[in-house]
């Protein structure tokens, strides 16, 4: 159990460092339009997951999704939200807003808590009450201070918040979701190669440097997500939380101190009410598992005392 427990967290820590640095392949790929690396990563990530697929023999797990038409709805939602996500994400690394991707992704939890209690009935505490207020503050901010909604930022968060919550209601494994989406996403993906005027989407003009660096959109894409599954059956979902943290985490870094985007007084500003959100969720996290460690090792106590 411990072995796992370590292997699990060396998957997650993998999977999220390399969340975290992927904004520097995008970044290297500016010379090539944001809409033909997102066609280029959605064919890749298809031959790449079908061949796991098939490695692994999950096979019968496709097939429960494709007949029934319930999940093929849910699983279509699922698509066009990643797509939305990984479209605009790409489009504000190559566009110098990666400051902006980094404050989505930080955003993001604070919309999963959201949807919690919109379609799952949870309840907030004042803990997650004070988070979510924090959050509303900081967009708030944003628009009296720029006049306009971070909208590169609430469309990261809020498409991937959603996507989150369809992938939760279908319970479909990642492996078998992402084989769905990059299906239903391929023909659009290779009409757009097919008619696209620019010349880099002819693999045969290309260099082969440029060719296999739109190859590894498939890894780089596929790669996080093998060892995120990896991780999710090591560790609990808990423990991935405190995870999520380093990807937007390394974006801003990088947007700061590699890309030298500018960060003015007023968008720390926005950064450090969300920080402050998050940390509240993060302590009273930590809170909530000593609570309930204490509280199962007297209840072990008891029985011991009892036998």
């Amino acid at each position: 159990m411990q072995t796992s427990s370590k292997s699990g967290i060396f998957y997650a820590l993998t999977a999220f460092i390399l969340w975290a640095i992927a904004p520097i392949y995008f970044k290297e790929m500016s010379f090539i339009p944001a809409q033909e690396i997102l066609a280029n990563r959605i064919i890749w990530s298809f031959l790449i997951v079908f061949v796991l697929i098939i490695l692994l023999r999950n096979i019968d797990k496709l097939r429960v999704v494709i007949r029934s038409p319930k999940m093929l709805m849910a699983m279509l939602a699922s698509t066009v939200l990643i797509a939305f996500n990984w479209g605009t994400f790409i489009w504000a690394v190559q566009n110098n807003m990666m400051l902006s991707a980094s404050l989505g992704y930080y955003i993001n939890p604070l919309i999963s808590i959201l949807l919690g209690v919109i379609f799952f009935k949870d309840k907030l505490d004042k803990v997650r009450q004070a988070a979510v207020v924090l959050c509303f503050c900081a967009v708030a901010f944003e628009v009296i201070q720029f006049g306009s909604l971070p909208w590169i930022a609430l469309t990261l968060a809020v498409t991937f918040g959603f996507y989150g919550l369809v992938r939760k209601k279908v319970a479909v494994d990642s492996f078998t979701g992402m084989a769905i989406e990059t299906a239903i996403l391929l023909p659009i993906a290779l009409l757009y190669l097919t008619f696209s005027d620019s010349p880099s989407t002819n693999l045969f003009e290309n260099t082969s440097s440029v060719n296999w660096l739109l190859f590894a959109s498939g890894p780089i894409t596929m790669v996080p997500l093998m060892c995120f599954a990896a991780a999710a059956n090591r560790v609990s979902l808990v423990t991935l939380g405190f995870f999520q943290y380093i990807g937007p985490t390394g974006m801003f870094i990088l947007a700061v101190f590699l890309y030298d985007e500018p960060l003015s007084p007023e968008k720390l500003t926005t950064f450090v009410l969300i920080w402050s959100a998050l940390a509240m969720l993060i302590v009273d996290s930590i809170r909530r598992i000593r609570k309930t460690k204490a509280a199962t090792l007297k209840a072990t106590s008891i029985d011991k005392k009892a036998l």
